[in-house]
């Protein structure tokens, strides 16, 4: 499995810590546990990015859904080793975005994962997919300019 992306590829950066409950038997880090930590990226993306509106998360009713999520697991990681997750927004289509990261030890500089996933955004009235709007995308773009728009 070869890996395109890099440190470089990303401005935004959100760092973990391999917490003990994290851990199995052996002492490593749970493949489930990288899904919890490209959500708390994604999240952190999210607010410094401008994205969160000013009441806080779902004050203003917009509704997003985590539809799809990929890893492929490079190395291990280790209770208390620390973690810098590499996080970016790669594409937008019409009703949905998607997201890559990239998990590095800090410690020793060596790629433990790399995922992406896509969130789609849904209308809460009919549960159906609906336009991302002109604000959110240029949020993106002034943070992300060579991000692709293929709607």
């Amino acid at each position: 499995m070869d890996n395109p992306l890099s440190q470089n590829d990303f401005k935004h950066v959100t760092i973990v810590k391999v917490r003990f409950n994290e851990v199995d038997m052996l002492g490593v880090c749970n493949n489930a546990v990288y899904v919890n930590y490209f959500e708390h990226a994604r999240l952190e993306y999210v607010k410094d990015v401008g994205l969160l509106p000013g009441g806080g998360i779902f004050s203003d009713g917009e509704i997003y859904f985590m539809v799809r999520n990929e890893i492929n697991y490079r190395s291990h990681s280790y209770y208390d080793d620390e973690l810098a997750v590499y996080s970016r927004i790669s594409y937008i289509k019409n009703s949905s975005y998607g997201f890559e990261h990239l998990v590095v030890n800090l410690k020793t500089n060596q790629v433990i994962a790399d995922g992406k996933g896509v969130v789609a955004h849904v209308d809460k009235s009919t549960g159906k997919s609906t336009p991302l709007s002109d604000e959110f995308i240029t949020l993106v773009k002034a943070y992300e300019p060579n991000i692709k728009i293929l709607r």
